[in-house]
This record gives structure tokens, sequence and C-alpha cells, in this order.
């Protein structure tokens, strides 16, 4: 079997595991386990997200907590008007999932605009702290903002809706989190596969040669942010529903770098790699977390590992050297 074929077979293996888990603990009636899996969901979406940008587009951002941070409190903010009853700029608040995620990612986008098209004019550890600045002014933001908890939080008193399940059922949310995870891995793949994808593989590798050939490097970036920003935007969302909290850690630049973690772990650019390094993350934070509380010492290890012997991480170090799946 060559490489590509391997590692479709795997991403086939880890798609199914990622839903035979949590079944078997709903028949087993164990719902810790399905919200472990729903939290390893939303994690590699918001992972898939940040894969856009990176892993298509080399594009190192050490903020991308900021979008999973704005996705969050659109989600807590419009839980709390619609439980309250009051209006948020002159509009009524939601607890449907479906209009909170559209905002979400609008919003999301929104900022992503802004702050891609600044931070794209530079490049290298210029870019990578540009974008951890803008994740640290929205953190310091949301700490000092009062009307929404400030450093307390702001808690969800009930999750938002989905039409047709029961969302406070863990089963039901992680049938949620699993459908969206896997049309953000089709999304991920058909761009990749599209000429766009080309046009931002061909600008990570050499952008002075693609602006020679026709290719705009900075529109095409500015793009690729906005989609990345967008994503990760509807992962926070979601996040702040199974957690029924948001605050402002959700934006720290610790968070930026989990899913920078994720994605190492899994393998930078490939398509079910998020999914790999977030199930890796979830599983040190919850088992090796149980027996010392320096597990991020260990996972650090594993990182290490990574970097230095399996470049294209679990799934490259599995899959073969092919570059893609």
């Amino acid at each position: 079997m060559d490489n590509a074929r391997r590692e479709w077979a795997l991403n086939a293996v880890l798609a199914l595991a990622l839903f035979a888990v949590p079944a078997w603990a709903w028949v087993a009636n164990e719902p810790f386990i399905i919200t472990l899996a729903t939290r390893v969901a939303i994690l590699a979406i918001a992972a898939v997200g940040l894969n856009i940008a990176l892993g298509l587009g080399g594009l190192v951002s050490f903020g991308h907590a900021l979008y999973l941070g704005i996705g969050g409190y659109v989600a807590g903010i419009a839980a709390q008007h619609a439980f309250n009853g009051t209006p948020v700029l002159g509009l009524p608040g939601t607890n449907q999932m479906l209009p909170i995620w559209a905002i979400a990612m609008l919003v999301s986008g929104a900022v992503a605009a802004v702050v891609g098209a600044l931070s794209l004019r530079t490049s290298g550890i210029f870019f990578i702290m540009i974008t951890l600045a803008f994740a640290q002014m929205g953190f310091f933001f949301a700490l000092s903002w009062p009307a929404y908890g400030g450093e307390d939080g702001l808690p969800i008193f009930m999750r938002n809706h989905f039409p047709g399940l029961n969302t406070n059922r863990p089963w039901d949310l992680f049938v949620i989190a699993y459908g969206v995870l896997m049309v953000a891995l089709v999304l991920f793949a058909l761009l990749r596969a599209a000429r766009f994808g080309a046009a931002l593989m061909a600008i990570r590798q050499n952008p002075d040669r693609a602006a020679a050939i026709g290719i705009s490097p900075f529109g095409i970036r500015l793009t690729a942010f906005i989609l990345s920003g967008m994503l990760t935007g509807l992962a926070g969302a979601m996040m702040a529903d199974l957690t029924r909290f948001v605050s402002p850690a959700m934006m720290a630049w610790t968070m930026s770098g989990e899913l920078i973690v994720i994605i190492i772990l899994g393998g930078v650019g490939r398509l079910f790699g998020p999914v790999a390094g977030a199930a890796i993350l979830v599983g040190f934070e919850v088992f090796f977390g149980g027996l010392t509380e320096h597990w991020k010492l260990w996972l650090g290890l594993v990182l290490l590992a990574v970097v230095l012997f399996a470049r294209g991480g679990l799934v490259g170090l599995v899959a073969g050297r092919a570059r893609h799946g």
C-alpha cells in the first residue's frame, strides 16, 4: 500500500474511532467519555481552521485563540440576552445554535480581516508577534468587560438549541460536533484540492515566484486567514455550549499555543492531523493529568520527539512521507 492510500486508511480509522468510542460510551452509559469525545471534536474543528492558515499557507498565527474566544462570547452573550429577554445592540438574543454559529463566524471573520490586513504586511517573527498582540488585546478587553463577567467569566445557564436534537444529552451534542467536524474536514480537503489551495501552497513555498506568475500573495493569504478565523470562531461558539461557560481564558496565548501543538502532533497540513492531535492532547490532559500535575512535561517530551523524529506528526509517522493524503 502506497503512502497516500495508507494515509486515507488511517483517516478512515480515525473518523471511525472518534465515532465508535462515544457510541460505546452511550451504550455503556458513560457520559463523561462522550463529553471527552465532544471536546476532541470541537478542538479539532478549531485546529482545522488554523490548519488552513498554518498548514496550507505557512502562516504561523500565535493569536488564533482570539477567534475561539470571539465565538465563545457570541454564544454566551446571545444566550444570556435570550435568557433575560433583553436586546443586544437593539436585537433580541437567541438560544438557537444555527444563528449563533452564523453570527460567530461573521464576527470572527470580520476581526480576522482586520487582523490579517495588518499582520500580513509583515512576515516571520513579526507576523507571529502581531497576531499574538491582537489576541492579548482581546484577552484584556474581555478581562475588563464587567457587563459580561469580566475575569469571572460568563456562565451559560441553559445550552443553546439545535433543531431536532436535545443538546442537554451528551450523545446529541457529540453528534452535532462530529457532524460539523466532518463538514470542516471536507471543506479543508476541497480547499486543498482547489486552485485556491494550490495557489496558497505555492505562495507558502515562494511568494515572489507566485507573484511573478500572476498570483496575488496578499489577497490569497488574507482570504485564507479570514476563512481560518471563521472556522475557529465556530469552534469557539460550540466550546461555549459544551462547557456552558465563557471566560477570557479562551483568548489567552496558552490556548493559541494548544491549537498549534494539536496541529504539530497530528501533522501540519494533514487532513486528519487536527483530529489525531486533539485526541492526543485531551488524552494527556485527562489520563496523565489524573496521575500527575506535571502532565504537560510529558506532553512536551512527546512534542519534542515529534518535532525531531516525526516531522509529519502522528499521521505522517504512520502513513509515511507523503506530504498530503
